[in-house]
């Protein structure tokens, strides 16, 4: 029956991931060739595939390529040739890549995947470049598609950005927002900006494939509503990391989130608790950004208050919503035992 998951010979979420890297590695090599030496060259860099002297690194991390596996996973799981979501997980990798860039710059991130971010390493200007390029680079790829199905695919890119933006700007503005009173931050507010900044992109992977796959429209919309709550579950998880994750993992440093006063789900949940806990943490975050010390208690109250098995229910409650989206639509068996199997993974990093 389409759209059912069965146990037998189901493949691991990081051979999922390694298979799609694989299949999608030789386009997204000469994406990046077709840019500008210098802003390829940072593209390499960001890619984890060279150092600054542009010296191959082949131990470097190029990150686990979960958008990209969305996309060749959404042309299969239309009954399509792998090779039909290619040039979709090509863009939908640039534009990631080009949103990191970005991001960094303008949350002052100095490290990323355990290296210097890119801004770091080459100065803020070029880091703005390269992350142009590769927008650029991602669009125009998507357009020169060969096919009936370019221009569709490029308008869903596009949306998908719009939202980006839109969710990366309320993400900034949120942190000039006091953590009470009539200009907080509420839960609705927060999962609108989470959907746009992370959920989008995810979304619009899995709905690439399935447009470059000659899938009809709503089969695209499930697959783009999968993965817009599969968005929601990995932001979630996030915000954990950015409290309470280890340096050497998640490649930043301890309470990054914290030291910028960044409003995530851990913090407000706890807040919103009322609980002893919660007035202290209110108190605490209502002084100013807190110093080591200070978020180590930050860190603290905020689990005792719930925050963390809120955001952990959170990631739960997507994570579901993301798995029936795709249990309700007709797809491929193989393809939809993947997806399931890569669904659950992405969510295992801290459940």
């Amino acid at each position: 029956m389409p759209g059912t998951v069965e146990d037998v010979d189901v493949p691991s979420a990081s051979d999922v991931l390694r298979r799609c890297r694989e299949l999608v590695r030789p386009a997204l090599v000469d994406a990046v060739g077709r840019l500008h030496p210098w802003t390829g060259e940072m593209a390499a860099y960001a890619l984890g595939w060279s150092d600054t002297a542009g010296t191959p690194e082949p131990g470097g991390s190029e990150g686990k390529g979960v958008r990209q596996a969305l996309a060749v996973l959404g042309a299969e799981a239309v009954g399509a040739d792998a090779a039909c979501g290619v040039p979709g997980a090509v863009a939908v990798e640039l534009v990631h890549t080009f949103s990191l860039l970005h991001d960094d710059v303008m949350d002052a991130d100095a490290l990323r995947r355990r290296r210097p971010a890119v801004w770091k390493a080459y100065g803020t200007g070029p880091a703005v470049l390269a992350g142009d390029a590769l927008l650029a680079r991602a669009v125009t790829g998507l357009a020169g598609t060969p096919g009936d199905h370019a221009a569709a695919a490029v308008r869903r890119l596009c949306d998908a950005l719009n939202d980006l933006v839109a969710g990366q700007a309320e993400d900034l503005r949120f942190e000039h927002r006091p953590w009470d009173g009539p200009g907080a931050v509420g839960p609705e507010e927060y999962r609108s900006m989470a959907e746009g900044k992370t959920g989008a992109l995810l979304g619009c992977a899995l709905a690439l494939g399935a447009v470059l796959g000659g899938a009809p429209e709503p089969t695209v919309a499930a697959l783009d509503r999968a993965g817009r709550h599969l968005g929601l579950a990995f932001q979630a998880v996030d915000d954990i990391l950015g409290i309470w994750g280890d340096p050497a993992t998640t490649g930043k440093p301890v309470h990054a989130d914290l030291h910028r006063g960044k409003k995530t789900h851990p913090v407000l949940a706890a807040l919103a608790g009322g609980s002893r806990a919660a007035r202290e943490l209110g108190t605490l975050l209502a002084s100013a950004r807190p110093t080591d010390a200070a978020a180590e208690r930050v860190a603290s109250l905020v689990e005792e208050a719930g925050g963390r098995a809120a955001t952990r229910g959170e990631a739960r409650r997507h994570l579901d919503a993301a798995r029936d989206a795709l249990r309700a639509t007709p797809l491929t068996r193989t393809a939809a035992r993947e997806l399931d199997v890569l669904f659950a993974g992405l969510a295992d990093r801290v459940m």
